[in-house]
């Protein structure tokens, strides 16, 4: 085992790698040092700071960090390190790493700030999975030890007490029916009605349960979950700006137009051209619900 609370450094040849899952730095990221664009990320990650202090902007988020901040990024959101002179070991996997293990990596919260054993414990999680992945590769065992790892690693950050105290709702289960479908289905349809029928309730129940969490109308957390991938689109690729539109649904650019100033507060032309800026970009006011809210809840 590594010893408790030194942290073993990613391989440089680790961001090579097609395992399932394995550790890099968070330099490997992005082939741009100075982080001036977002990076749209395709896989799931745990990134740990090792050192020094900064922000890192999550889905326009922007989120302290300092050594022993751990965040949970999903894949489809947008990273971007507002200040560089951040160090961490990135921990990343395809979804399918988890099949067959009793562990929901929803469960870990998208940002946390470990302290005392619980810091060390974590630290030597993320290291032996470091140094195992860089030893043993290509091998039937070494993916099932590091499935395990990883499983161990999730199921010890799920465990650290990150809730509010308050009793669940019944409202906190609607909404999560709700964001689940709206994640599935925001691309094709931007109607609570549409929504309400899948999940077999009334507009009224989705409506009520989005006040009560996010004090937000269900109408509104849709659209929020809309301009959110707009966003995101903007800020990391080089799309067209109307072939992004008809992507989730717009048919005429100038709806597509309206709806993002409407949104965020700015044109979509004007949110792109922001994007190169060495300060941070634009916070941006939509934000994916399940993410901002329930995990704010268990901070």
């Amino acid at each position: 085992m590594v010893a408790s609370g030194h942290l073993a450094t990613a391989p440089p040849d680790a961001v090579t790698s097609p395992a399932e899952i394995d550790t890099i730095t968070l330099g490997d990221l992005t082939p741009d040092a100075g982080w001036r664009r977002p990076v749209l990320l395709d896989r799931e990650l745990i990134v740990l700071t090792t050192g020094g202090h900064g922000l890192a902007e999550v889905d326009f988020r922007a989120l302290p960090c300092r050594p022993g901040t751990l965040l949970r990024i999903r894949p489809g959101q947008v990273l971007r390190c507002a200040l560089p002179q951040l160090d961490a070991t990135v921990v990343r996997w395809h979804p399918e790493a988890l099949d067959g293990f009793d562990v929901n990596a929803d469960d870990v919260p998208g940002w946390v700030q470990l302290a005392g054993e619980d810091e060390d414990a974590i630290i030597n999680e993320v290291s032996q999975l470091t140094v195992d992945a860089s030893r043993h590769r290509d091998t039937r065992a070494a993916r099932s030890l590091l499935r395990h790892q990883l499983s161990v690693l999730l199921l010890r950050l799920s465990m650290l007490p990150f809730g509010s105290g308050q009793p669940s709702r019944p409202e906190d289960e609607t909404f999560r029916r709700l964001c689940r479908e709206v994640e599935r289905g925001y691309q094709d349809t931007r109607r609570v009605e549409d929504y309400a029928d899948r999940l077999g309730c009334s507009v009224r129940t989705l409506t009520r349960a989005c006040l009560a969490i996010t004090g937000r109308s269900a109408k509104q957390v849709v659209d929020e979950r809309v301009a959110l991938q707009a966003s995101r689109l903007l800020a990391a690729t080089d799309e067209p700006i109307a072939r992004i539109g008809r992507q989730l649904g717009f048919t005429e650019a100038t709806n597509f137009g309206r709806f993002f100033a409407r949104e965020v507060g700015m044109s979509p032309g004007a949110f792109r051209a922001a994007r190169d800026r060495p300060a941070p970009a634009p916070v941006v006011r939509p934000r994916p619900p399940a993410d901002a809210r329930i995990d704010a809840h268990r901070a």
